[in-house]
């Protein structure tokens, strides 16, 4: 079982302590840290001091990091062109070293949109197939080749398709809890399905529906890697627990029934039921970024004790 680190910036942090958090991450044992992509706050935080971008804050850490994976969950579609975003990627994998993963999303939070002037389609599932062709075969092209793509949305021409991320793939991630065009486009394009902030039983009937499409589509439900993101609160006993989850303005009864709370022992038992349901990865989202203890509390009396 891998864990990762999942950071939500939007709700308040500066790229300082972003990479406090990502050197945490990669001197505990993680195996990556990834942040979401938004530029406003949610809730009664106040989101001070500002957001930071995705890719920028990535391409910080690719060069402050020598080990984790880096990557979105998820960059929204409707914040980057197909063909820049391909881009970035390709940069910010060649600086790390070729560490990096790309979580794609069609974009959601029409707020921020209207926040920063940014269009917000009413048609963006459309919009994130073309841009996963698009991004996905400019990678694909052979050097000296050159890549079209004429879509409803998107039309590239004579593209020299410039320049390759360091690696070979970039792992591709695609989320969602949707039943039918979800795992369709999950089995044509990703090398991971994630499903946010879902029960066990949500999680196995949403793997199901990926499966069945991964096999459908002839390429094995095994090809794909599964994975959940579930908000995180150890305590070395229930006065920390309570603690940690008023520190994030949460509930500790809610966040043991809907996230990985509680003692060590009790979070090591629920990630084994997800296990079960066929999770192989978790994010683990962690809300204070200032608790690097609660981290070291993870890596020692969580991550050590998973199989």
């Amino acid at each position: 079982m891998d864990l990762r680190i999942f950071t939500e910036p939007q709700q308040g942090a500066t790229y300082d302590t972003l990479l406090t958090v990502a050197k945490a991450t990669e001197d505990l044992g993680f195996d990556a840290f990834f942040r979401s992509d938004h530029y406003l706050k949610m809730g009664s935080v106040d989101g001070l001091p500002g957001p930071t971008d995705a890719w920028i804050t990535l391409a910080g850490l690719a060069r402050e990091t020598k080990r984790i994976k880096l990557g979105t969950l998820m960059t929204a579609g409707t914040f980057r062109l197909p063909g820049v975003l391909a881009i970035q990627v390709a940069q910010v994998d060649q600086m790390s070293g070729g560490r990096v993963e790309l979580g794609l999303g069609a974009g959601w939070f029409e707020e921020e949109h209207k926040a920063y002037g940014i269009p917000f389609p009413k048609e963006k599932f459309g919009r994130l197939e073309e841009q996963l062709a698009i991004v996905t075969g400019l990678w694909a092209t052979e050097p000296g080749k050159t890549f079209d793509f004429h879509g409803k949305f998107y039309d590239l021409t004579d593209s020299p398709a410039l320049p390759k991320p360091a690696q070979s793939k970039v792992p591709v991630l695609i989320g969602g809890h949707g039943a039918t065009r979800t795992p369709r486009l999950a089995a044509r394009y990703a090398d991971e399905f994630n499903i946010p902030f879902a029960s066990i039983e949500d999680t196995e009937r949403q793997f199901a529906r990926v499966r069945a499409a991964a096999e459908q589509a002839g390429r094995g439900a095994d090809a794909l890697t599964y994975s959940n993101a579930l908000v995180v609160c150890v305590g070395k006993d229930d006065a920390e627990v309570a603690r940690r989850a008023a520190a994030i303005g949460r509930e500790v009864d809610d966040l043991r029934a809907n996230g990985l709370a509680g003692s060590p022992a009790e979070v090591v038992d629920k990630i084994g039921r997800y296990a079960e349901a066929g999770v192989q990865r978790v994010y683990l989202q962690l809300l204070d970024l200032h608790d690097l203890d609660h981290l070291e509390l993870i890596s020692t009396e969580v991550q050590s004790r998973l199989p």
